[in-house]
């Protein structure tokens, strides 16, 4: 079978914030790789105890990018806690649990990736800048600029991780190979 014949699988990046939440579809047919949509999602200021109102805000907004774009999986970056600032990881942590409940609702898998693994994948550099990441995926979709905010091109790098391991036969989050601790008898 030849890779134009594969099923197209329609991928949905998302970068969580609570701010700004960014979000890239692209669709994979092979070795083609199409951006259908690429956006962010704007939350209300955040002000007194308003967190709820604002992940209420965030699930159903991306209630309607889902229903709009009908992806097959989801892909996230995992939280990054720098023990500096453990009050923006649990934050962000409710973000990605909003995230993660609005696809579970509609039956899409939810796959996640670390920054390092999603800047690898699309710049050949675990370690790449913002703006070396904005500048591969600008070059990757051929865009005439780099995605602004940043938000939408980590969204999309994320997307791209995603297709790149499914196409290269990487595992994919939540895949480990044995640990020589994981078959320890007791």
């Amino acid at each position: 079978m030849t890779s134009t014949s594969q099923e197209p699988t329609r991928v949905i990046g998302i970068d969580p914030g609570l701010n700004i939440t960014g979000y890239g579809v692209v669709v994979s047919r092979g070795s083609d790789v199409k951006l259908v949509e690429a956006g962010v999602i704007r939350l209300p200021p955040s002000h007194g105890q308003n967190l709820p109102a604002r992940l209420e805000s965030l699930f159903h907004e991306l209630q309607e990018v889902m229903k709009e774009f009908k992806p097959q999986a989801m892909c996230l970056e995992e939280v990054y806690s720098h023990a500096d600032y453990p009050r923006t990881a649990i934050l962000m942590g409710h973000a990605r649990g909003v995230i993660c409940l609005a696809a579970r609702l509609v039956g899409i898998p939810v796959l996640s990736f670390s920054a390092k693994r999603v800047k690898q994948s699309v710049t050949g550099n675990g370690n790449a800048s913002k703006s070396q990441v904005q500048r591969a995926v600008q070059n990757f979709f051929s865009l005439t600029s780099t995605p602004h905010p940043p938000d939408v091109a980590d969204a999309l790098a994320v997307a791209l991780c995603y297709v790149n391991a499914t196409r290269f036969g990487h595992p994919i989050c939540g895949e480990r190979r044995n640990s020589k601790f994981e078959n320890r008898k007791s």
